[in-house]
Parts: C-alpha cells; sequence; structure tokens
C-alpha cells in the first residue's frame, strides 16, 4: 500500500505552529543574525513588526522583524523594500532563520 505524504513544512522551533512550506523556499545560501538563513518566497502564521531601516551584509533595505504569531518567538524579518537595483528581487520576501525553525512531515 502507497504512503500518502503530504507538503514538508517548517514550523517554530519553540512551539511547533507551521510557519512555512519547503516548496516556498528560494534560497538556502543566506546569512541570518544567528547563521544561516533561508529566504521564502511565503510565509504563514506569522505576525509582521514595524518597518525599520537595516544596514545588511548587501546594503542598507527596510525590513521589518518577523515573529510566530502562537509564541511570538522572532523568527526572522520580512524585505519591505531594498534600495540597491540588484538587491531588488528580495522585496516582499522573507528571511527565516536556520537556529528558529524545524522540518516537520520529512
Amino acid at each position: 500500500m502507497a504512503e500518502v505524504v503530504g507538503p514538508r513544512f517548517y514550523s517554530c522551533f519553540n512551539c511547533r505552529n507551521n510557519v512555512a512550506l519547503h516548496d516556498d523556499i528560494i534560497s538556502k545560501a543566506f546569512q541570518g543574525t544567528n547563521g544561516r538563513a533561508f529566504l521564502f518566497s511565503h510565509t504563514m502564521n506569522i505576525v509582521v513588526g514595524p518597518k525599520e531601516d537595516r544596514q545588511l551584509m548587501t546594503g542598507l533595505h527596510t525590513v521589518a522583524d518577523i515573529y510566530c504569531c502562537d509564541c511570538r518567538e522572532v523568527l526572522g524579518w520580512k524585505y519591505e523594500r531594498a534600495y540597491e537595483e540588484t538587491q531588488k528581487y528580495k522585496e516582499g520576501k522573507f528571511i527565516l532563520e536556520k537556529s528558529k525553525i524545524v522540518k516537520e512531515n520529512w
């Protein structure tokens, strides 16, 4: 009998709330505040904090921290605006720090 396999998720490491689908990963080659991070096209069950300008490794960006909607743990940030033309592809995308998420349904 074939095993039914559902979508693979990433969840908040603290409360296990689903926050992103594996299929929405754009890149695993990003650097977060605490190490490796993943760039996602979409997230779920998160709260977006206030916008602020932040100097990142790739230049000045307007970002907003993102929080788990259940436990309020900071999981990463959302790129609201990129000031350099080569970084515009990040606008509207999300960074989730690898240390703040766990794999579910793998």
